[in-house]
């Protein structure tokens, strides 16, 4: 059964590029991004991998940590990451799972067997401090994922954990936010100094509460 919003993401312990850990004791309180590549020396992941390392600083002022997984061997993860620091002009020093025995793969259900037996498809997961998953996506393997998604999707989560609002589509930081329908439009205009503005009874609009 594939992995649901809201479960807590299974905890493992694996070889990585920067030494063995146990998922859940590094992830700490942080938030977490665990992605899936198909193998190594693939071009569409290491397009990815490099991107992902040159957005190290905005994964950081996010408290996120990130990592990424293949069911190739460590030996050939290293490799790979010279390739992608030569190519990409980057430095990857995020881990980078060894998943050969594809413990993490079955755990978390990167392996679709309609679309490959043996590769995983591009599975991105976000979990929150609490574990819990907060995102799924799945790509399919020839498809690159967009990063700056991922980066608006984590914005939305981390606003919408701690305020009682939700984001409308194609939502980005700093614009307006929607005021949940929990929230009675009297209560909204107290919770909300910076105004309310009704379309509907159903649909308000606030200022992003945290700028």
């Amino acid at each position: 059964m594939s992995l649901q919003l809201g479960d807590i993401a299974p905890n493992f312990n694996a070889s990585t590029t920067v030494g063995d850990i146990d998922f859940h004791e590094y992830l700490g309180d942080s938030w977490g991004v665990l992605f899936s590549h198909p193998a190594d020396f693939t071009p569409v992941c290491t397009t990815e991998l490099g991107r992902t390392a040159k957005l190290k600083g905005e994964f950081s002022k996010r408290n996120v940590k990130v990592l990424a997984v293949s069911v190739d061997s460590l030996v050939k993860h290293h490799h790979w990451v010279e390739d992608i620091n030569q190519t990409q002009q980057c430095e990857v020093d995020f881990p980078i799972i060894a998943d050969e025995n594809r413990v993490v793969a079955n755990l978390y259900g990167m392996i679709h067997p309609n679309a490959s037996e043996t590769f995983t498809v591009r599975s991105l997961f976000v979990i929150g401090p609490d574990k819990k998953v907060k995102l799924t996506i799945t790509y399919p393997a020839s498809t690159g994922r967009n990063f700056n998604e991922v980066l608006r999707v984590i914005d939305s989560l981390q606003l919408t954990a701690n305020y009682s609002v939700a984001t409308p589509a194609d939502w980005n930081e700093g614009e307006k936010v929607i005021v949940v329908p929990s929230i009675t439009t009297e209560d909204a205009l107290l919770k909300f100094p910076k105004g309310v503005d009704v379309i509907k009874p159903y649909l308000r609009y606030t200022p992003q509460p945290n700028l």
